[in-house]
């Protein structure tokens, strides 16, 4: 369905620019916060368990309490918290103690503003855009996250997993049949690869949230992207980490994170599948 509002390419893209920063800015409270949420819920989950007596019940979540600087502690103001421009008007400084802020703030708010931006001039103000933006907003999000922590939430997999086969019924990218054999598939290649590498090594070389993450790529975009997606993220982690070795001086032996090549692939096929097949099936003549 598309809700034809006649608005141009370049209205579309303003839109998604402007757009796309504001969910920008809340993906990075997104990336920051959720892991700590999850390690207070642990902690106080375990003390629980052992019967611990404590009354630090965790109280950070994604609305409470207002942003801070995480070195002096000092609260945001509104005018701080403008995506983008607040950045550089503050030339990535803190207003009260001048410490460095992240330029990851920025370079995420940029970066969902625009493929904000792309997926509504691509598929103008329609169903397909509303779950593509939903795919990409939760890819970015947990390769920001996998990047700082090596962890893929449940929180954000498992229901990625659920809207993608939600997403199948209209249609847009696979059916629910592919849906649900892409869901099972992109779990088992990525848990056989795992125990086929433990087997051999005696060392575990994934973990288990990149096989929900594949599950919800297989579930988004159906069984036959699944071995693309993998092929593409084995090639980009493969040919990023040696320059990262090689430039950077990274030591090989280090834990590796290999969610955000999963996201860059997944999202590579849910909008060039069919050109990416294409490629594959070309270099394999």
């Amino acid at each position: 369905m598309i809700f034809d509002l006649h608005f141009s390419p370049t209205l579309l893209a303003m839109i998604g620019l402007l757009f796309g920063a504001i969910i920008g800015s809340f993906l990075n409270v997104v990336i920051y916060r959720v892991p700590r949420i999850l390690l207070a819920e642990w902690t106080h989950e375990a003390k629980q368990f052992l019967d611990i007596v404590s009354d630090d019940k965790p109280s950070l979540s994604l609305s409470t309490p207002r942003s801070q600087c995480p070195d002096c502690g000092t609260q945001l103001k509104a005018i701080h918290n403008i995506p983008i421009l607040s950045y550089c008007f503050l030339r990535g400084r803190c207003s009260n103690c001048n410490s460095l802020i992240s330029v990851q703030y920025p370079i995420i708010e940029l970066l969902t503003a625009f493929l904000t931006a792309y997926i509504l001039v691509a598929h103008g103000l329609s169903e397909k855009a509303l779950f593509s933006l939903i795919f990409t907003y939760s890819l970015i999000a947990l390769a920001f996250i996998d990047i700082h922590e090596q962890i893929l939430p449940d929180q954000i997999t498992l229901p990625l997993v659920w809207l993608g086969l939600i997403a199948s019924l209209f249609g847009h990218w696979t059916n629910p049949t592919s849906a649900i054999i892409g869901a099972s598939l992109g779990y088992l290649l990525l848990w056989s690869v795992m125990h086929l590498f433990k087997w051999i090594t005696g060392k575990e070389g994934m973990g288990y949230g990149d096989f929900k993450l594949n599950a919800a790529i297989g579930a988004w975009l159906g069984w036959h992207m699944v071995p693309t997606v993998i092929l593409v993220s084995s090639f980009l982690g493969a040919i990023i980490g040696l320059c990262a070795i090689i430039f950077l001086g990274h030591d090989r032996r280090s834990p590796f994170a290999f969610g955000p090549y999963l996201c860059l692939a997944g999202w590579l096929a849910i909008e060039w599948g069919d050109q990416l097949n294409y490629l594959f099936s070309y270099l394999s003549l």
